[in-house]
């Protein structure tokens, strides 16, 4: 998974993108097109295929997470505004 700047995401972003948009495990494989359990096994720092990551990470964006990248404080999560 990668953010703007050509960095991992990291599992850790994952979750706090998932939280921060209220979205279940279940939620979140349904709108990637994945199973349960991958987004369980990359939320623990499982390496996938880049394909399957890839397709978490656009279902999160498109839910309204954006990825910051490491900037000097860690890399990070916002949620974009709605219009």
């Amino acid at each position: 998974m990668r953010n703007r700047e050509g960095e991992a995401v990291t599992p850790e972003q994952c979750k706090m993108a998932r939280a921060g948009l209220g979205l279940s495990v279940r939620d979140l494989a349904q709108r990637a097109q994945v199973s349960t359990n991958t987004i369980s096994r990359l939320e623990a720092g499982e390496e996938l295929k880049p394909r399957t990551v890839e397709a978490v990470q656009r279902a999160l964006e498109e839910a309204g997470a954006e990825f910051i990248a490491e900037n000097g404080g860690g890399p990070g999560v916002r949620l974009t505004r709605r219009s």
